[in-house]
């Protein structure tokens, strides 16, 4: 409670409320829940409250997909088990492995891992879960669609067979059903229901260009609506380098993140974005999940993303903690079934927005600069510059004078050509295009290959077998599907 309490917080949120006395209880639970609702003190706080600070063991384990997602709930976690002086540590692919193991020697209570990276150390024994007696697989659909699976059920097994399983997943697919039912004892399903998938404090909207005008869409956009932080979604990491350098180049201050980047790379970008000195993230689907940054107004899909579900944790970036945001779509012609299948699936229709034209956008400046103007005079402390204004207005009218100031101080829009790569476009899975291993993309498997360069070196955190998985195998097509960014 003194932990709570630092950290600010008032009222449980929907899932904490339900979760945290069955957790207390030593329940197994099935927690279905959207990214955003407060799941990481869910399970924390239960898990907390049941480790023995004097014990030497690793007493618990959390699974989570990404390397962001371990990073941010290690740190939630770090924050909630304050003065219970419990060792929290996150292990991650892409970070030395010989640090962790020296990490890993100084008996930290709670890890904090990727499902690869879990399994490494548990195959060289640097990792001992005999002591472990909560286990927690978060972001459980996630896993699913990145070929986790049979890691996971790996890392389960060597787990004492008496210990309390918390699992969260924003979708129920069979497979997670199977985990549950082979390694969950009488699990209490706790569900968090919402008319709406999406979180009504967003206002969504679908812009219909061609792919060659997005990004002079985007740039309008951006002049008009002058965002205070900005994300901006690519289906790939070639997209996402090549947007972050055309945004620099038309003088916005962007930075990229994907699956390629080292990860003080990742962190650095997003210390950068936290504190405001870039005005734009541009970010793959691997950063929708997991980022923990509040204060985003503004989520541009410049690519519709691969499936309802990303689109629903790329958008749930803005309009937190009861905070109003926009999502803007970028939807070709072609990609027009994909709209509706996002729409059946947050079960909320889109606004249509038009494209903007260039002259909107210069607009848009002009009134940013007005309001500069007005906070100026609002403010006072301007008798230093009347003598220079006096000697003006003798010499012109007061509006040419105005309209002076305002153009010096307007940034006009940006015309510096800029050639992207064009990428296939996206296609429901209802609405056919790219059959077999092309995963809902009309050239499916060359997107693969040019947009990421082979899905292992995305997730590198994952072990030497899952190449052979992801690379194509037949008794796993459906996760490469799934995999097909």
């Amino acid at each position: 409670m003194k932990a709570i309490n630092k950290m600010g917080f008032e009222e449980a949120t929907p899932i904490q409320a339900q979760t945290i006395p069955l957790g207390l209880q030593g329940k197994d639970i099935i927690g279905q829940a959207q990214t955003g609702t407060g799941k990481t003190a869910a399970f924390g706080l239960p898990l907390i409250e049941k480790i023995d600070p004097e014990n030497q063991n690793i007493q618990s384990i959390i699974i989570a997909p990404t390397r962001e997602l371990a990073v941010q709930v290690s740190e939630e976690l770090f924050k909630l088990s304050y003065y219970k002086r419990s060792r929290v540590l996150p292990i991650y692919g892409g970070q030395d492995i010989s640090r962790q193991i020296r990490a890993l020697k100084k008996n930290p209570h709670i890890i904090v891992g990727t499902p690869g990276r879990l399994l490494d150390h548990i195959n060289r024994k640097t990792l001992k879960l005999d002591g472990v007696h909560t286990v927690v697989l978060d972001e459980a659909d996630e896993m699913l669609n990145m070929g986790f699976i049979e890691d996971i059920e790996s890392i389960l097994s060597n787990v004492p067979a008496e210990h309390q399983t918390l699992l969260f997943s924003a979708t129920m697919p069979d497979p997670i059903r199977r985990i549950a039912e082979r390694f969950m004892q009488n699990p209490e399903l706790v569900k968090v229901k919402s008319k709406e998938v999406t979180t009504p404090n967003i206002q969504q909207f679908y812009i219909n260009t061609h792919e060659k005008q997005k990004f002079d869409v985007l740039t309008r956009l951006l002049d008009i609506q002058s965002p205070e932080l900005a994300i901006v979604f690519g289906r790939t990491k070639r997209r996402v380098d090549e947007l972050t350098e055309a945004l620099n180049l038309r003088g916005y201050t962007a930075e990229g993140i994907h699956g390629d980047l080292s990860q003080a790379r990742r962190m650095s970008a997003l210390r950068k974005f936290k504190n405001g000195s870039i005005d734009v993230l541009v970010a793959t689907d691997v950063a929708a999940r997991g980022l923990d940054i509040s204060g985003v107004t503004h989520v541009y899909n410049f690519d519709v993303p691969q499936d309802p579900e990303s689109y629903v944790h790329r958008i749930g970036r803005t309009g937190r903690a009861g905070k109003t945001g926009m999502a803007m779509t970028f939807i070709t012609s072609r990609e027009m079934d994909m709209l509706k299948s996002i729409e059946r699936t947050t079960k909320r229709k889109m606004d249509k927005m038009n494209a903007p034209t260039l002259d909107q956008a210069l607009e848009g400046q002009q009134t940013m600069t007005a309001e500069k103007i007005r906070s100026l005079i609002e403010e006072g402390n301007l008798s230093y510059y009347s003598k220079a204004a006096s000697q003006l207005l003798e010499e012109f009218d007061a509006e040419s004078v105005v309209a002076a100031v305002i153009k010096l101080m307007t940034k006009e829009p940006d015309q510096t050509p800029i050639k992207l790569t064009d990428e296939p476009p996206a296609f429901s899975k209802r609405g056919g295009g790219g059959k077999g291993s092309g995963g809902g993309y009309k050239g499916g498997s060359r997107n693969r290959r040019e947009g990421y360069k082979g899905g292992n070196r995305s997730y590198n955190d994952k072990g030497r077998g899952g190449q052979q998985r992801r690379s194509g195998g037949s008794s796993n097509s459906g996760k490469n599907k799934a995999y097909s960014n």
